[in-house]
C-alpha cells in the first residue's frame, strides 16, 4: 500500500483526548489532526519527535489530517493508525502472502458471529469449511529487544474476542487470531502480561482450544506499508 497522497512530515508537539494531536510541519504550520488509536500508544511516541500525516482535502472535516507513523522512543517506525491492520490484512490475504491462510474462495469483512455479539475481521470460505480470523494493530515495543507486546492498554474487548474464538474451535470451526506487528525492527510477538494478565491468560486459552495465532511484521515507510514476513509468537507459560 503506498501513501496517496504522500505523508506529509511533521514534528509532534502532544497527543490528548485520546483522539487529538498537536503537530507541527517542516513549514512551521500547527494544527491539530486526528489520532486514530484508541490504545495508550506506550513506548510509540515521544514529544518532539518526527511524526508523518496524511492530509484532508475533504471541507466537510473537523480536522485537517490524520496522524499515520510516528518515531518511536527506540528509533523504530510505527503506523499508530489503527485502521491501516485491517487494510494491509486484506491486500496480503488477497496477495497470498499470509501463506497459512491460502486457497479461500471468497472473503467478507465484519461479519456478525458468537455468543457475545462480535463481529469477525475477516471470514474466509474455504471449500471445507470457513476460517474467522480476528486482526489486531500491535505497535508495542521496548528498548532492549526486537519482541513486540499486545495489548498496551487492559483490553476486556480484546479478551472476548479470544473467547468467541475459543468457542468457534471447540466446535470444529476453524479460528484465527492474527497479530499484525506495525511497527519495524521486530522479530516476534508475544502477550503483554505485565499490561493485561487476563488478556494473557485468554491467549493461553484460546490456543489451548485449537485457535491457530499467527503474527505478521509489516514493513513500513513515510513512502508505503505492507505485510512482509511472518513472525514468531511467543506465548511463554
Amino acid at each position: 500500500m503506498r501513501f496517496d497522497p504522500p505523508l506529509e512530515e511533521a514534528r509532534l508537539i502532544r497527543r490528548y483526548k485520546r483522539f487529538l494531536t498537536d503537530i507541527e510541519t517542516v513549514t512551521g504550520e500547527l494544527l491539530t489532526i486526528h489520532c486514530p488509536n484508541t490504545g495508550s500508544m506506550l513506548n510509540c511516541m515521544v514529544e518532539g519527535g518526527q511524526v508523518w500525516f496524511s492530509r484532508s482535502s475533504d471541507p466537510k472535516r473537523k480536522l485537517p489530517g490524520t496522524w499515520e507513523i510516528a518515531e518511536t522512543p527506540q528509533g523504530r517506525l510505527a503506523c499508530v493508525n489503527t485502521a491501516r491492520a485491517n487494510q494491509l490484512v486484506e491486500e496480503a490475504l488477497r496477495a497470498g502472502v499470509i501463506t497459512e491462510l491460502n486457497g479461500f474462495t471468497a472473503l467478507k469483512r465484519e461479519v456478525p458471529y458468537g455468543q457475545e455479539k462480535s463481529r469477525i475481521d475477516f471470514r474466509l470460505d474455504y471449500p471445507q469449511g470457513a476460517a474467522f480470523v480476528e486482526v489486531k494493530s500491535v505497535t508495542l515495543g521496548f528498548d532492549d529487544t526486537s519482541v513486540a507486546a499486545f495489548p498496551d492498554a487492559v483490553t476486556q474487548r480484546g479478551a472476548k474476542h479470544l473467547r468467541e474464538l475459543a468457542y468457534l474451535s471447540r466446535t470444529g470451526v476453524r479460528a484465527v487470531q492474527l497479530y499484525c506487528v506495525n511497527l519495524s525492527g521486530i522479530d516476534a510477538v508475544r502477550p503483554a502480561v505485565e499490561i493485561d494478565a487476563a488478556y494473557a491468560g485468554a491467549l493461553r486459552e484460546a490456543k489451548a482450544a485449537g485457535v491457530e495465532v499467527l503474527a505478521y511484521g509489516v514493513r513500513v515507510t513515510p513512502q508505503e506499508i505492507y505485510i512482509e514476513r511472518p513472525l514468531h509468537v511467543l506465548l511463554g507459560s
